[in-house]
C-alpha cells in the first residue's frame, strides 16, 4: 500500500505544535528614523492563508496535478502560494530568474506549464512573449492586475474561512519541477517527489539537529521552503537574492540582531561578503548557532575569515550536493580548520566530509558515456579520483521530458533503486571522508596527464594577490593546453612580474608543472545563482582566442 505524503503536512504539524509563533518574518520598509519595519505571519495565519487561497485556486481549474509557473518574489505571498499548490497537490514549475530571460523563457517552455502565477512584471513578460506561455490557460497575478485578463491573489483569497482537506498525494507523486541553472551544462527540470521532499526535511533536521526554538535567515529563497515544515521562522532578509555578493552585510546583520538568528544559509559569495565586513568592523553574532554554506565550493579561507564572527559552539557547516540532490555529504568548520585545511592548500581537493544520515556514496572510474546498469560501474580504489555517486531517499529519480539527461546522470541498481551521479569528482580518505575535485566536465586533458580544477588552483591561490584562480583547458580531449587565469584581490601595477611569479609557483608544484599559460582578469565570469560557480567554458574561450589557436587545428 503506497503511504500518503504531502510537504504541507509539515506545516499543519508545526502550526498545531506552535500555533502563535511567527512562521514569516518580511521586511516591509523603513521609518523615517531608517529603522527597519517588519510584516510578520504565525504558523496559524500561514496554515488559513494556504487553506483559503488553495480552495481559491481548485475554483479557477488550478487543480491536483497541474503545472504552474511560479514567478513570485520571497515573501509572505510566496510562502502562502506555495502551500496552497502542496495542499491542492499542483505542481509548482520553478525557475531561476537570474539565469536570464531567455534562458529562462525556454525552462518555463519546457515544463509544459498549465498555469501562471507571477507578479505584475512577470504578466507584462508574458505578454511581450506570449509563444513560450502558449500551453497556459490559467493566469493568477500577484498585485494588480491590468490589462492581461486573468484572476488575482486577492480576489482568490477573498472567500471566508475553512479548512482545506488536503490532496492525499503519494510518496512518488511529483511535489515540484525546479530547474538547475545551467551554470555546468543546458538547464534541466529536476522532478521533486512529495517523498524526495520528505526525506530532505528530515535529513536536514536530523543532521543539523534543528530546535523547535529556531529562527532561520534563508538567503536563498528555495531552501526558505523547508522553514515551516521545520518549524522554524524564516525572517527573509533584505537583499536582492538573485547577486548575493552585492548584498549589503549591515542589512544582514541588522536582520541577525534584530529576531535572534540562530541559523543562516549563506553562498559563498556572501559568506566571504559578510566575514570580510565582520571582522573589518569586530562584529559578533551570537546568537547565531550554525551557518550553511552551499552552491559552489567553500575555501577554508572563507570559512575561518566568517568563523571569527561566531560564538561558543557554533560552526560553518559546507553541506555538498546538487539541485538532484540536497544534502548528502557534509562537514563542519572545525573539522576543516584544524584538520583539512592545510592539506586542501597543498592541493588535495576540499574536503566535503562524509555522508549524512543514511545517504549511500561510491566514487566510480571517470566516463562521459552513459550507464544504465549499476553492475556496469568500476568502483575505484580508496585515493584515487573518480565520479561521485549517490544514493538515498531525498535523491530525484528523474528529469522532466529529458530522457537524455536521465541516461547521463541515472543509473538503476537491483533493487530498482536510482544512484544519481554528480558530475563531480572525488577521492575518499581512510577516514572515509570525500574530498571534491571540481567538475567531471572541467577536467582538462592532456597528452601526459589529468588536471582536476580544485588541487590545482589552491595552487595559485596560496599567492597573497590571488582572490581565485580558474583552469581551464584549450583544444580537443586528451590533446588540451592547461590554462590558469588569475582574479587578484585589487588591481596589479604589474601583470608582468605577478605572471612570473605564478609560473614559478607552478614549476615548483608536480600538479601543475606543466602549465604554461596564465592570464589576469579583473573578475570572473560566475553563476547568478550564488555568484560562486566559476564558468570556465567562458575563460576556455578567452584562452583560445589569445593563444590564437585555430578551431580548426586545435579546437
Amino acid at each position: 500500500m503506497t503511504s500518503y505524503t504531502n510537504i504541507a503536512l509539515g506545516l499543519k504539524k508545526a502550526q498545531e505544535a506552535y500555533p502563535f509563533k511567527r512562521a514569516v518574518v518580511y521586511p516591509a520598509g523603513r521609518d523615517k528614523n531608517g529603522r527597519v519595519l517588519y510584516s510578520q505571519i504565525t504558523f496559524t495565519q500561514l496554515e488559513q492563508e494556504s487553506d483559503r487561497l488553495a480552495y481559491g485556486l481548485e475554483r479557477i481549474g488550478i487543480i491536483r496535478g497541474t503545472r504552474t509557473i511560479l514567478m513570485v518574489r520571497p515573501g509572505m505571498e510566496f510562502f502562502i502560494i506555495v502551500f496552497a499548490m502542496f495542499k491542492l497537490g499542483a505542481i509548482p514549475v520553478v525557475v531561476d530568474p537570474g539565469m536570464g530571460i531567455e534562458r529562462m523563457l525556454q525552462c518555463l517552455e519546457e515544463g509544459k506549464p498549465v498555469a501562471f502565477i507571477g507578479i505584475e512584471k512577470a504578466h507584462l513578460l508574458r505578454k511581450l512573449k506570449p509563444h513560450y506561455f502558449k500551453s497556459v490557460k490559467h493566469w493568477v497575478t500577484v498585485g494588480n492586475r491590468w490589462f492581461w485578463g486573468g484572476h488575482t491573489l486577492n480576489q482568490l483569497m477573498s472567500g471566508p474561512y475553512k479548512p482545506y482537506l488536503q490532496a492525499r498525494t503519494t510518496r512518488d507523486e511529483i511535489a515540484a519541477i525546479v530547474f538547475t541553472t545551467g551554470s555546468t551544462g543546458p538547464a534541466k527540470g529536476v522532478v521533486y517527489t512529495h517523498g524526495n521532499f520528505d526525506a530532505q526535511i528530515r535529513q536536514i533536521q536530523e543532521h543539523f539537529r534543528i530546535g523547535p526554538d529556531e529562527i532561520d535567515l534563508p538567503t536563498f529563497p528555495l531552501f526558505a521552503l523547508f522553514d515551516p515544515a521545520l518549524g522554524m521562522t524564516a525572517v527573509i532578509p533584505d537583499m536582492d537574492p538573485t547577486k548575493p555578493a552585492l548584498a549589503n552585510p549591515q542589512k544582514i546583520i541588522e536582520a541577525i540582531e534584530n529576531h535572534g538568528v540562530t541559523n543562516m544559509f549563506a553562498s559563498p559569495a556572501l559568506l566571504n561578503r559578510l566575514g570580510k565586513y565582520g571582522k573589518q568592523n569586530q562584529v559578533k553574532l551570537p546568537s547565531l548557532r550554525r551557518v550553511i554554506s552551499a552552491g559552489a565550493p567553500v575555501s577554508p579561507a572563507n570559512i575561518e575569515q566568517f568563523a571569527f564572527m561566531l560564538s561558543g559552539k557554533a560552526e560553518v557547516h559546507t553541506p555538498y550536493g546538487a539541485t538532484e540532490a540536497v544534502p548528502v555529504i557534509s562537514i563542519s568548520s572545525n573539522e576543516i580548520l584544524l584538520e583539512t585545511k592545510t592539506l586542501s592548500e597543498k592541493g588535495y581537493g576540499l574536503c566535503i566530509g562524509r555522508p549524512i544520515c543514511n545517504t549511500r556514496v561510491e566514487i566510480i572510474r571517470i566516463t562521459d558515456s552513459p550507464i544504465t546498469q549499476i553492475h556496469d560501474t568500476i568502483k575505484v580504489p580508496e585515493k584515487q579520483v573518480g565520479e561521485i555517486m549517490v544514493k538515498a531517499d531525498l535523491v530525484t529519480e528523474h528529469y522532466f521530458n529529458n530522457r537524455e539527461a536521465d541516461l547521463l546522470s541515472k543509473i538503476q541498481d537491483s533493487d530498482g533503486r536510482i544512484w544519481h551521479r554528480m558530475g563531480d569528482l572525488g577521492w575518499r580518505d581512510s577516514k572515509g571522508r570525500i574530498w571534491f575535485c571540481g567538475r567531471k566536465s572541467h577536467r582538462v586533458v592532456t597528452r601526459k596527464e589529468t588536471l582536476f580544477t580544485i588541487p590545482v588552483e589552491a595552487v595559485f591561490n596560496n599567492h597573497e594577490k590571488v582572490f581565485r584562480s580558474a583552469l581551464a583547458g584549450v583544444g580537443p580531449r586528451n590533446d588540451e593546453t592547461p590554462v590558469i587565469f588569475i582574479e587578484p584581490y585589487s588591481a596589479v601595477k604589474d601583470e608582468k612580474a605577478l605572471t612570473g611569479e605564478l609560473l614559478a609557483l607552478a614549476r615548483s608544484n608536480p600538479l601543475t608543472s606543466g602549465i604554461e599559460h596564465i592570464f589576469i582578469e579583473k573578475s570572473f565570469p560566475v553563476d547568478i545563482r550564488h555568484n560562486s560557480k566559476i564558468f570556465r567554458e567562458k575563460l576556455a574561450e578567452k584562452a583560445r582566442k589569445k593563444l590564437k589557436l585555430q578551431s580548426g587545428s586545435k579546437s
